[in-house]
């Protein structure tokens, strides 16, 4: 049976909800630190798109948009620079603080 929705519309709607944005950059950011790059830069694009847009984005980080969606494509590979500069504006706008936290790894 086919979708009647597509993914980025159900997204884009739900990231209308702040609880929803926050846990989805709180997503983003704990792929990056489990070394899951392909799967949060996923997210990060799909949460830029759904609220601010890349337009916006880089004229805030002074970057190209274009530039933006390179490093955040599934070929892109950015800078920790960009990508900690990119997370902490998204912090900002969202009014949010995002913190990590060490515990101790439990045998599997």
């Amino acid at each position: 049976m086919p979708l009647t929705r597509s993914f980025r519309e159900t997204i884009k709607e739900q990231l209308a909800d702040p609880d929803f944005r926050r846990e989805f950059l709180r997503e983003a950011v704990g792929n990056m630190v489990a070394g899951d790059l392909e799967t949060a830069k996923s997210v990060l694009r799909e949460y830029i798109n759904g609220t601010l847009g890349f337009i916006a984005l880089g004229q805030a980080l002074s970057k190209s948009p274009k530039s933006l969606m390179r490093m955040l494509s599934p070929e892109g590979n950015p800078q920790a620079r960009n990508l900690f500069e990119m997370v902490a504006y998204l912090q900002k706008v969202e009014g949010t603080v995002l913190e990590v936290h060490a515990s101790t790894a439990t045998a599997a």
